[in-house]
């Protein structure tokens, strides 16, 4: 009953408290994680939690010792339930908790947004997830973080993004040569269309993501090899799109070819005919999608590119270029906050955010810009979309091409 008397009272006081009480009843479930056996600990998971959200909320801090010092402050102190903390409790405190506790409430976030209204034509693509991954580098230091060599390490994150959503829908952090053909692996989940470049080109892994009863959308290696079934009509729509031939296929020589349980399709696509690529290739498509449209599958790969932009998105606007902490654990909690933070915005405005979105709440939590100004900027976002959007964005609002 103290702690929500508290709570209730810095909502009153805390610019952005808003933002951060949508989280109040998931991060309760974290606050005895980590406690010690003699009870002397003072920074929990919680805590901890919400010091992280207003470090990617205010860009003014840069460093951890930036956050320690915010400690000290008072709004601060009534937000998380306690302060201030030293530079030594918040370094220790990566090594106290459990970063696996923040994959739930990360899941949680994701049910909160809804649907998006697609055009009719677009449905075969609902379930459409983009599969890459993406370097965080670190300090020499970091040991476990094995890249390149012993002077450049580097952490890397495996993530799922829901293309017409625009939200990921999970993160896995490995050292920087992690396999992403294994990360997606145990992460394979019933009912997806995954779109991934060609280097998760792995005949096993397609397979797998049939077995696990989803679909992929993946783009072969030069090298790759295949006996042709049937050569599948191309229709006017798909020509404009650049689709040159459709075939159904055995993928694989005769050595590789054994993994496949049934036949594939490969679809050759002719990017010259898009006005927008400056390299003009012709790429081969391969999918187990039978009766998706040809066009849809020049689309779906298009669209894979929308991933591209989340990170930047993440590591740019939001922050997660600067590493707070050294060790995996520590890292690991850093993403899963960053991401959390991007989600808390998409759940506010019921879309995925963009640079100018992000700012007006920046600016919301600096106490630049009132609880009015900012909801008056979201009405005007919402008035602008047009209820079928057929152009991706980047996270400077900006379309994708």
């Amino acid at each position: 009953m103290a702690q929500d008397t508290q709570v209730a009272q810095a909502a009153k006081d805390l610019q952005g408290f808003r933002y951060l009480a949508q989280l109040h009843p998931l991060l309760q479930r974290l606050h005895d994680n980590g406690l010690d056996k003699v009870g002397n600990r003072r920074l929990f998971f919680d805590q901890y939690v919400a010091l992280l959200l207003l470090y990617f909320f205010n860009p003014i801090l840069t460093s951890l010792n930036a956050l320690q010092q915010a400690t000290r402050l008072e709004k601060i102190q009534k937000l998380i339930g306690g302060g201030p903390f030293s530079l030594a409790t918040l370094s220790a405190a990566q090594h106290a908790f459990d970063p696996a506790l923040l994959e739930g409430l990360l899941g949680e976030l994701v049910e909160r947004i809804a649907p998006t209204e697609l055009p009719k034509e677009w449905q075969d693509l609902r379930n459409l997830v983009a599969v890459d991954g993406s370097l965080l580098p670190g300090l020499p230091r970091m040991s476990w973080a094995l890249w390149q060599d012993a002077h450049n390490r580097a952490a890397k994150m495996h993530v799922q993004f829901e293309v017409l959503r625009g939200i990921p829908l999970h993160v896995d952090v490995t050292i920087g040569n992690g396999s992403e053909t294994d990360a997606l692996r145990q992460r394979i989940a019933p009912g997806r269309l995954y779109v991934i470049d060609r280097g998760y080109a792995e005949y096993q892994l397609f397979q797998d993501i049939i077995d696990g009863n989803s679909s992929f959308l993946g783009r072969l290696r030069d090298n790759a090899v295949w006996h042709v079934i049937e050569e599948r009509p191309v229709s006017a729509k798909a020509a404009e799109a650049g689709v040159r031939c459709d075939l159904k296929v055995k993928l694989g020589c005769e050595k590789s070819g054994k993994v496949f349980k049934q036949p594939l399709r490969v679809v050759a696509v002719d990017t010259g005919r898009l006005k927008t690529v400056r390299k003009p290739e012709v790429l081969f498509l391969a999918t187990d999608k039978m009766d998706l449209d040809a066009d849809l599958v020049a689309l779906g790969y298009r669209f894979r590119w929308s991933i591209e932009l989340f990170f930047r998105w993440i590591k740019r606007i939001i922050g997660l270029r600067h590493l707070l902490f050294e060790s995996r654990r520590g890292v690991t909690i850093q993403v899963y906050v960053a991401f959390i933070a991007s989600l808390l915005i998409s759940v506010r405005i019921g879309h995925k955010p963009t640079k100018r979105t992000y700012e007006m709440v920046c600016l919301f939590f600096q106490g630049w810009a009132t609880e009015q100004e900012l909801e008056d900027h979201i009405a005007r976002l919402k008035a602008s979309r047009r209820p079928h959007r057929r152009r991706a964005s980047n996270p400077d609002g900006d379309p994708l091409p």
